[in-house]
């Protein structure tokens, strides 16, 4: 025996995944979006340089500061009643001053000698400051492998950035002002800044600043330190972007995943449950194995899960395949019991021809002969008509599929119906078939060929239980946002008990007298059929007197009105 779980034959079976696609793009959208934004903030190239301006600003003012006390209190007059920067005093202010400041100073004469340094000015005491040597390579201690990765991620970032080109630094052993630019400028009096960069990396930040008394420049002070302190903000600040990141990433992914699973999950299932019911493994439990005989009891309802309470989209795909596997089960059954009552209604005309044929190999008299071919062909007849009416309800679905619906007007085709069924009445004759004035126009949409289908099947049917020179009547009004079309009759009536069931299939209650056979069953539910497929409905009743006595049958019919 073959293994009833696996797939039948030409049916592809989809592999399972472990990892859903739909969770992995979910949560690479959302990381990409996190990771752009954030690589945007870790890119600093601006922000670098906003900080080296307001640095030489900083840096400026001290200067300005400098110069000024040094003006003040280091100007001593020479031999030749000239002012002149004194250098005793001159070092002791640049050592007073530079304590506070930590920033290398170095006052210029106007001669561009050299008077102080407070980098040697302070080499021996402990206590203070000790300002840079930006000759030598002042590279950071060791690093742990992780701080070492982080800066490495970082200095990404700076290669991004399209760093300004800046002179090198050097400094002679024996330091005169012409030596750098920023302190010539300084001894003409102009304030000026200007930025190195040191030979192992990183940059030199300088300012200068004239030492003017009366009116005359009598040297000028240079301060510059390094770039570390823009190192260690810039740092600063992204590490604390980079923890807001991570905290961000993992709330980002937890959120990516609740998403991923809130959506993949309920597909994955849905898309599992329409697999089995594609393979046709359901069982009563909706697990997966045993087959069940018969299609329309497979595809149920309760196959698909129901998720409408999510009010969402994936909600709304659940209710539709539930609607969708319902009215697949209930078309799967229409045709099932379609197929068995056609067996059913062939297999009658076919078994009494069979008993026709062998009885006329056997009979001799001719007049019963003759007889029984009446039968044959009564029964032939009854056979095509069959046929002929199965084929057309058997092709109805599809071609109510397919067809384009176009406005029809109700009152038109009426009208022509009257004139058709009623060409053939002599002249003073009751007619068949009457109208009722129709009062507005009544527009549907539909398919104008079937309409015509169903008004003349209820038309024949109703003519066929009316009496010899009884008209049929037929009133077509407004009810509301419907077209309500009615056909009655003065025949016997419905019996209650078979209201519903004249709309059944091969279904058949014809009036006495008439010959058996001459009708398959299908008008009525062929009608129900067209109808339905127009969002319409029909029905039957029995017209009664004011005594409460059947005077007739009508059947009703509304279809939704075509909005002006």
């Amino acid at each position: 025996m073959s293994d009833i779980s696996s797939a039948p034959v030409g049916i592809t079976t989809r592999p399972e995944r472990t990892v859903s696609p739909l969770m992995l793009r979910i949560l690479a959208v959302n990381v990409m979006a996190l990771a752009i934004l954030v690589g945007g903030l870790l890119y600093m190239g601006n922000y670098q340089d906003r900080i080296i301006a307001t640095e030489l600003d900083a840096m400026m003012s001290q200067a300005r500061i400098v110069a000024g006390a040094v003006a003040e209190n280091a100007v001593v007059i020479d031999d030749n009643d000239q002012s002149i920067l004194s250098p005793l005093l001159a070092r002791m202010m640049v050592r007073r001053l530079a304590e506070t400041t930590g920033t290398r100073t170095r006052l210029f004469s106007v001669t561009e000698t050299l008077l102080a340094d407070s980098r040697y000015l302070l080499a021996d005491k402990d206590d203070k400051i000790d300002t840079e040597d930006f000759s030598s390579n002042t590279a950071d201690a060791p690093m742990g492998w992780f701080a070492q990765a982080i800066s490495a991620f970082f200095d990404i970032f700076d290669l991004i950035h399209e760093h300004r080109v800046y002179p090198p630094y050097a400094e002679e052993q024996l330091q005169r002002a012409n030596q750098y630019d920023v302190t010539l400028r300084a001894l003409n009096g102009e304030k000026s800044t200007q930025v190195w960069t040191l030979p192992h990396g990183g940059l030199i930040l300088a300012v200068s600043a004239p030492v003017e008394h009366g009116h005359r420049v009598l040297g000028a002070v240079m301060m510059s330190r390094s770039d570390a302190s823009v190192d260690r903000a810039i740092y600063a600040v992204r590490i604390n972007i980079l923890q807001i990141f991570c905290i961000t990433l993992c709330i980002t992914v937890l959120l990516s995943l609740y998403l991923a699973r809130a959506i993949a999950r309920p597909i994955r299932q849905l898309a599992h449950a329409a697999e089995i019911l594609r393979r046709g493994q359901f069982d009563d439990t909706g697990a997966a194995g045993g087959r069940i005989k018969g299609v329309a009891m497979m595809l149920r309802e309760e196959a698909i899960p129901d998720m409408t309470n999510r009010h969402d989209e994936i909600g709304d795909l659940s209710g539709a395949l539930r609607d969708l596997t319902s009215a697949l089960a209930q078309r799967v059954g229409d045709i099932e019991t379609f197929a068995a009552d056609v067996a059913h209604e062939l297999k009658n005309p076919l078994t009494s021809l069979r008993s026709a044929v062998e009885t006329a190999e056997r009979v001799k008299d001719p007049a019963a002969r003759e007889k029984l071919m009446l039968i044959i062909r009564d029964d032939v007849d009854r056979m095509t008509r069959l046929i002929t009416d199965i084929s057309s309800a058997s092709r109805l679905d599809a071609e109510l599929g397919r067809a384009e619906l176009k406005p029809i007007d109700i009152g038109t085709k009426l009208a022509h119906l009257t004139d058709y069924y009623n060409a053939a009445t002599q002249e003073g004759a009751q007619p068949r078939l009457i109208i009722n004035p129709i009062v507005q126009p009544l527009r549907i949409k539909g398919v104008k060929g079937r309409m015509v289908q169903v008004f003349q099947n209820l038309i024949d049917n109703a003519l066929s239980f009316t009496p010899e020179g009884t008209p049929v009547v037929v009133t077509a009004s407004r009810v509301g946002t419907v077209a309500q079309i009615t056909f009655d009759d003065e025949g016997l009536g419905i019996p209650e008990n078979k209201r519903a069931a004249i709309f059944d299939r091969f279904y058949t209650e014809r009036p006495l007298g008439e010959k058996f056979g001459t009708h398959s069953g299908l008008g009525l539910s062929i009608s129900k059929q067209i109808i339905d497929a127009h969002n319409g409905r029909i029905w039957a009743e029995n017209r009664k007197d004011a005594a409460g006595t059947i005077i007739g049958a009508r059947f009703v019919v509304q279809l939704p009105l075509l909005s002006e």
